[in-house]
């Protein structure tokens, strides 16, 4: 399966997730991504210092996620996920071993639905060496 298949159809078109993106473990490379969803690289260099960030209180949970230009409120920081939420609106980005999947849910789904969907996905890519 194709990187752009892995956003359009695991992640996407479950209806859990309206965007997403596929990046490598560094963040220096987009392996695929939804249309018009842009992840700035300073946003996703912040993804990527915060998983190696081993602070009591990282920089990610007082300063915020930062995805597509909108700030979300960190609710979990720790060396494998970033989970983040707006309003009724979030994100949640998994990483694995080379890659890191960052995916925005709508305000009409349960973040634990959208958070299971990704999780699942990064779970997969791990068992399968990615």
């Amino acid at each position: 399966m194709s990187w752009q298949a892995y956003v359009d159809t695991s992640l996407v078109a479950t209806g859990n997730i309206d965007k997403a993106a596929i990046f490598n473990s560094e963040g220096t490379s987009v392996w695929a991504s939804s249309p018009g969803f842009e992840v700035k690289p300073e946003e996703i260099k912040a993804v990527v210092a915060s998983f190696a960030d081993t602070s009591d209180v990282k920089k990610v949970q007082s300063e915020g996620i930062h995805i597509g230009g909108e700030k979300f409120f960190t609710l979990r920081s720790d060396e494998r996920s970033l989970y983040g939420k707006k309003g009724k609106e979030g994100v949640v980005i998994v990483k694995t071993q080379q890659a890191i999947l960052v995916a925005h849910y709508p305000e009409t789904i349960q973040p634990g639905v959208a958070a299971n969907t990704v999780e699942q996905l990064g779970d997969y890519l791990i068992s399968v060496g990615y």
